[in-house]
């Protein structure tokens, strides 16, 4: 028999369990320990600042009403100063855009930014974490309160912290849901538990998936759930600043006394402490290399940084660096240089320029919108006195925050007017719907369709003003 014959098939029930310990790794708890330094303070400032956004804005005021709100009922979104329509929605478009444009350049300039520091994930876990500690102590009391058999002081401090746990989950779905429902409509419902059945039921779930994420799963999101960690390597190169573990200079590792030069004892830097797998919120060693389920909280540079000085060595054996720079033994310097490099100038120019066409399509936005639609059960009829009426319907919007009075005028045929209604007021950040008769003498066009344009102009303000074309049909 050849040898490139492939060996018989073996019972698919004989591999079964070898299969599943192949695919499925058995989930081992992970007892985070604290940590500080630079990059842990840049990481609470990130949690305040987010945070302090998200519950705040719901309770901020402008012009007597929520400075943000997406009003579904009334299909408004309220945004400060600027109230945008369902027609609005290539806003939202251009948002998204320069969200994924500032996701490419980052992770490009400095990998995976966005998940160490800003994720909602990365950030609830961290408050979690902390009333965690708070409550049940540090890294060690951890675990030994799991190992611990039930009592009354286990039961009372397990209870605290999923209390804890449970109320700020729920003032989190809460908030989520008053950017939706207005603050004051919501907070007189939770006086008297008199929920809507829709926002109870966002509440709940939201709140729901904050405790399980935040409280229950928290690397496993990381680890199996998240599809950036899947695809983020396609966004990295040899020069994308990483969380690095210069092997070179901790190799070969071991332990040794303080103050001794780690070469004089055919060793290197690493001193094999493993605190910077403790500290690692998704358990994995750095020293094994970069791998996916790194998130780059950079939570290992500070701890090993605060061993490097215990020792009285250098910091940066683990630090942020590059494929290139630790092949090439590059300084800050010539890292900083590649940092511009084709694809991140085409990633910044094209983030610049569709930011710039966000703020320019933001302010040059029109504050008056109309449509005009012409009455299809009546196309065109003769009247008394040899006229022919048309019958329009026109939506007038007015996008500002006053109320506004609006002058309407028809010009296109010859001894066209409209005979009514000829000013429509139109409330703040309303529409007003306004039936227009609009009158054309027998012999003013050709039989058919012909061209008019209907003017709108505000009263208070006469270069505000729309022009918009519509057809005035002659019965032949």
């Amino acid at each position: 028999m050849s040898s490139t014959t492939p060996e018989p098939r073996k019972p698919a029930q004989a591999n079964s369990d070898a299969s599943f310990d192949t695919l499925y790794a058995a989930r081992k708890k992970l007892y985070v320990r604290a940590v500080t330094g630079l990059f842990a303070n840049w990481r609470w400032a990130l949690v305040w600042f987010t945070q302090l956004v998200f519950y705040g804005l719901p309770w901020l005021s402008w012009n007597d009403r929520q400075a943000v709100l997406f009003h579904l009922t009334e299909r408004k979104f309220y945004i400060f100063g600027w109230v945008f329509w369902p027609q609005d929605v290539f806003f939202l478009a251009i948002l998204l855009i320069i969200s994924a444009y500032a996701l490419f350049f980052f992770t490009a300039v400095a990998g995976r930014l966005w998940c160490g520091y800003a994720c909602p994930q990365t950030v609830y876990t961290e408050i979690f974490m902390w009333i965690e500690q708070k409550i049940e102590g540090d890294h060690v009391r951890r675990q030994k309160l799991d190992q611990a058999p039930m009592s009354v002081g286990k039961a009372a401090r397990r209870g605290s912290k999923f209390a804890a746990w449970g109320l700020v989950a729920l003032w989190t779905g809460f908030t989520f849901v008053a950017y939706f429902s207005p603050l004051d409509e919501l907070l007189a419902s939770l006086l008297t538990l008199g929920f809507g059945p829709w926002e109870l039921f966002w509440i709940l779930f939201y709140s729901g998936f904050t405790y399980l994420f935040a409280g229950v799963l928290r690397e496993q999101v990381c680890k199996y759930m998240c599809p950036y960690a899947r695809f983020q390597a396609v966004m990295f190169d040899p020069d994308t600043l990483v969380i690095t573990y210069d092997e070179e200079r901790g190799e070969p590792r071991g332990t040794r006394k303080k103050n001794i030069d780690p070469r004089s004892v055919g060793k290197g830097d690493c001193i094999d402490c493993g605190i910077c797998v403790q500290v690692c919120p998704t358990g994995i060693d750095i020293r094994d290399g970069l791998q996916y389920e790194c998130i780059g909280c950079a939570a290992c540079i500070d701890a090993c940084d605060q061993v490097m000085d215990k020792m009285n060595y250098p910091r940066g054996l683990i630090r942020y660096s590059t494929e290139n720079a630790l092949k090439k033994h590059w300084g800050r310097k010539e890292i900083l240089l590649h940092v511009l490099r084709p694809r991140t100038l085409i990633y910044g120019a094209v983030l610049v320029l569709v930011s710039l066409a966000f703020v320019w399509g933001l302010a040059a936005r029109d504050p008056l919108r109309v449509d005009i639609i012409r009455d299809r059960s009546s196309l065109g009829r003769e009247i008394e006195g040899g006229f022919i009426e048309n019958v329009y319907q026109l939506q007038v919007m007015n996008m500002t925050e006053a109320p506004r009075a609006f002058q309407l005028a028809v010009s296109g045929m010859p001894g066209v007017r409209i005979g009514g209604v000829e000013r429509v007021e139109v409330p703040a950040a309303s529409t007003q719907a306004v039936t227009l008769q609009v009158l054309v003498p027998y012999d003013a066009g050709a039989p058919g369709a012909n061209t008019i344009a209907f003017r709108i102009t505000a009263e208070d303000n006469p270069a505000l003003s729309v022009n918009e074309e519509t057809t005035f049909l002659i019965p032949r």
